[in-house]
């Protein structure tokens, strides 16, 4: 898979990096352990965090710095997330989708950096590129329908949309058949360290839980 930066996303984070994890995986139903990890998370961020410094974590506020510039308010189109550890937050469990999106949405919390995850077989190509959403652009959110991601960073596939930092697309998300993920972790704060802490830990996480080596992971700015 290769990754292009556009010049829209270069010229309103300067300092962006991203990484892309790539991996064979046998996706499961549901798993305890894991969703044990995920509990003791929430203990800590409701023990250290309010629905108001959420906000102040790296990745969040860049991210919802790179939603303003681009001309989307953060609080009405929030980044996964914040919207995941806020609902920790409110004393609201996480949705229980399956293994692989359960995982993908702790290493999210874990590290504030809104992640996409994808079935990488439903992909048309093998390029994506990290543009900005245009008015009237087609896309069908996970769950949600058609949602409105002008000025939201979107990825782009051959064909069309795949991801923003608000919500995947319903064309390549991750299915109990999944067997080849790519997971793209966004790091509109330029921390290189954590977002390569963010892709090991995923791959740790992928070795734990989905039956995989973990697989390879690259940088891309």
């Amino acid at each position: 898979m290769k990754i292009i930066v556009s010049k829209e996303i270069e010229q309103v984070c300067p300092g962006f990096v991203g990484a892309c994890v790539d991996a064979r995986v046998k996706n499961t139903s549901y798993s305890q352990s894991l969703w044990d990890e995920i509990n003791v998370m929430g203990e800590k961020f409701r023990d250290s965090l309010t629905t108001e410094s959420l906000k102040q974590v790296s990745g969040i506020a860049a991210t919802r710095r790179v939603y303003r510039i681009c001309g989307k308010d953060p609080s009405r189109y929030r980044p996964a997330s914040e919207a995941l550890i806020r609902r920790l937050l409110l004393g609201k469990s996480l949705y229980q989708v399956n293994t692989l999106v359960d995982l993908i949405n702790l290493a999210s919390i874990a590290y504030g950096y809104s992640i996409g995850g994808f079935d990488a077989n439903q992909f048309v190509g093998d390029t994506l590129t990290l543009g900005v959403g245009r008015k009237d652009e087609p896309y069908e959110g996970i769950g949600r329908g058609i949602i409105n991601i002008e000025g939201l960073p979107v990825y782009r596939d051959a064909i069309g949309g795949v991801g923003t930092p608000t919500s995947d697309h319903e064309r390549t998300k991750i299915l109990p058949t999944t067997s080849h993920l790519v997971v793209l972790i966004n790091g509109y704060d330029g921390n290189e360290n954590d977002v390569i802490a963010n892709a090991e830990y995923i791959q740790k996480l992928l070795k734990k839980y989905c039956d995989s080596d973990g697989g390879t992971y690259f940088l891309y700015r």
